[in-house]
């Protein structure tokens, strides 16, 4: 698979957030990694030392009213993303490109609005 995505340097972006969405009363699961390297089936690890060549890494958050998202970056340049808001009757799925990992970051905040109903991006967003 191409490389187009220092999956490392996402992480690092969904790192960034975790305390924001924390204190916003949002629970993000652990980070998970493919191996591309792994045997079929690629287990997901929790452990980035147990993953000698990452080809994907996933979240999954929760919030208030039953909201969920999960995305799902992989190193090509696109991620998958589904969530269904607490207030929505249908699940939303979407499978943009990224080109870096800050635009990946602009990703999960868009992503987190989206399911959330409010902007967790900044110091202003937690009241």
């Amino acid at each position: 698979m191409e490389r187009s995505i220092d999956l490392d340097q996402a992480a690092a972006q969904i790192a960034a957030r975790r305390q924001r969405w924390a204190a916003g009363g949002l629970v993000a699961g652990p980070l998970t990694w493919r191996d591309e390297a792994a045997a079929w089936p690629q287990p997901l690890e929790g452990d980035r030392s147990r993953v000698a060549d990452p080809d994907s890494i996933g979240i999954r958050i929760t919030g208030p009213a039953d909201a969920e998202l999960s995305v799902v970056l992989f190193r090509g340049g696109w991620a998958d993303a589904d969530f269904l808001a607490g207030l929505a009757d249908e699940v939303v799925c979407e499978s943009p490109r990224v080109g870096s990992p800050q635009v990946f970051g602009e990703l999960l905040d868009d992503y987190v609005f989206r399911a959330f109903g409010r902007s967790w991006s900044g110091p202003s967003s937690v009241s």
